[in-house]
C-alpha cells in the first residue's frame, strides 16, 4: 500500500508548474485503483520554487477525480480566517463525501508570517483563538462573537465536521494537541512528546487520539526502481533540491523527519534515510512487512513523464506481487 505526497515544488530547471499541477489529479485517479490509500497536500508560501500555497484548490481537483482515496491537507493555521476556513472545509467535505481531513500546524518560517502580516511570536495565541471559533462552526453551531452572529452553511457532510489533528515537532505541540483533544500527527519524535500528549489529554478530560511520531530516519520520500543506480542518476538532483530547501528552512534541526543536511546527490544517497530509492524486491519486502510506501512522485519538480513509470511500478508490479498468496511447495 502507498500514499502520495504533493508539495508542488517547481524549481526553474524542473518541469513547468502547469504540467505538474495537471498531473496530480491524473496520478491520484490512477493510484486509488492500484493501492493508493491517501493523497497528502502540503502548504508553504512565498517559496522561490513555488511551493503549494493553496492545498484546498488542489485537493478539490483531486476529490472531483476520485471516489475512495483519503485526502489529507496540512494547513498553517494562523494564516486562516476561521470563518472562511470553516466554509472551505465544509464545501470540500461535501465534494469529497467526507474523505478530507486536516493537520493543523503553527508554521515556522518568518518570511511567511511577514507575508501575511501575522506576528510570529503570537502564533500560539492566535491559533488558540481561531480554533475556539473554528470547531463549533464545523459542528453546525451558531456562534456569537464580538457582536457578530456566525453560522456556516452548508453544513459539512461529516457529522461534527471533518477530522482535525494537530501537527508539529515539539513537546509544546504535543501539549497543545492534548489540550485541544486532537490527534497528534507530528513531523518528529522528540523525547517526551508522547508522554506530554497523553498527560495533556488526561488533564483536559480527553481520550488520547491517534498519534504519529516519526523518527529522523523515517522514509518520507520513496521511489521504486528496476535499476537503482540509473534512478539516482535520473532523480538525484530533484531529490537533493527537496532535501536542501527543507534544510535551509530548518537550520540546526536534527530531529524533524523529511530532510537531511547534505550538499550533494552522493551524500544524499549515502547518508539519507528520508529520501530513498529502493529496488522492486526491497519494496515488495517492505510491503509484506506491513510498511506503507510514502511516495512523492513529483518531488523537486520531477517531470511527470519521468515520474509516471516509478509510480506505476509500485501499483502494477510491487503491490500485486507483495499481496499475492505465496505458493506452498509440494
Amino acid at each position: 500500500m502507498f500514499t502520495l505526497r504533493f508539495d508542488m515544488r517547481a524549481p526553474s530547471w524542473g518541469a513547468p508548474a502547469v504540467a505538474l499541477y495537471g498531473a496530480v489529479p491524473e496520478m491520484c485517479a490512477w493510484a486509488e485503483d492500484h493501492g493508493g490509500l491517501a493523497a497528502v497536500f502540503c502548504e508553504h508560501h512565498g517559496s522561490e520554487d513555488g511551493y503549494l500555497p493553496s492545498p484546498f484548490l488542489l485537493a478539490s481537483a483531486v476529490a472531483a477525480r476520485t471516489r475512495r482515496m483519503a485526502l489529507s491537507l496540512i494547513l498553517i493555521f494562523p494564516f486562516y480566517d476561521p470563518v472562511r476556513l470553516a466554509e472551505d472545509m465544509a464545501v470540500l467535505d461535501i465534494i469529497s463525501a467526507g474523505r478530507a481531513s486536516y493537520i493543523l500546524a503553527l508554521g515556522y518560517r518568518p518570511e511567511e508570517f511577514e507575508h501575511f502580516g501575522v506576528a510570529l511570536r503570537e502564533r500560539g495565541r492566535i491559533a488558540d483563538e481561531k480554533l475556539a471559533l473554528l470547531r463549533p462552526l464545523l459542528a453546525g453551531e451558531t456562534v456569537n462573537r464580538d457582536g457578530r452572529r456566525i453560522t456556516v452553511t452548508p453544513r459539512p457532510h461529516t457529522a461534527g465536521g471533518p477530522g482535525l489533528t494537530w501537527g508539529g515537532g515539539s513537546v509544546a505541540a504535543a501539549r497543545r494537541a492534548g489540550r485541544y483533544g486532537l490527534g497528534l500527527l507530528a513531523n518528529a519524535n522528540v523525547p517526551g512528546m508522547a508522554e506530554a500528549y497523553e498527560a495533556a489529554c488526561r488533564e483536559h478530560g480527553h481520550e488520547p487520539g491517534p498519534t504519529l511520531l516519526p523518527d529522523r530516519d523515517h522514509p518520507s520520500v520513496v521511489f521504486v526502481a528496476d535499476d537503482v543506480d540509473q534512478a539516482w542518476s535520473e532523480l538525484g538532483e530533484h531529490l537533493l533540491h527537496d532535501v536542501k530547501t527543507y534544510a535551509e528552512w530548518n537550520p540546526g534541526n536534527e530531529t524533524s523527519a523529511g530532510f537531511s543536511h547534505v550538499s550533494t546527490v552522493a551524500e544524499l544517497r549515502e547518508a539519507s534515510a528520508s529520501h530513498v530509492i529502493i529496488s522492486v524486491p526491497e519494496a515488495i519486502s517492505r510491503v509484506r512487512a506491513g510498511q506503507i510506501l510514502n511516495l512523492a512522485p513529483l518531488c523537486g519538480g520531477l517531470p511527470p513523464e519521468v515520474a509516471w513509470p516509478y509510480l506505476k511500478r509500485v501499483g502494477d508490479v510491487v503491490l500485486p506481487e507483495a499481496l499475492s498468496e505465496r505458493k506452498t511447495p509440494l
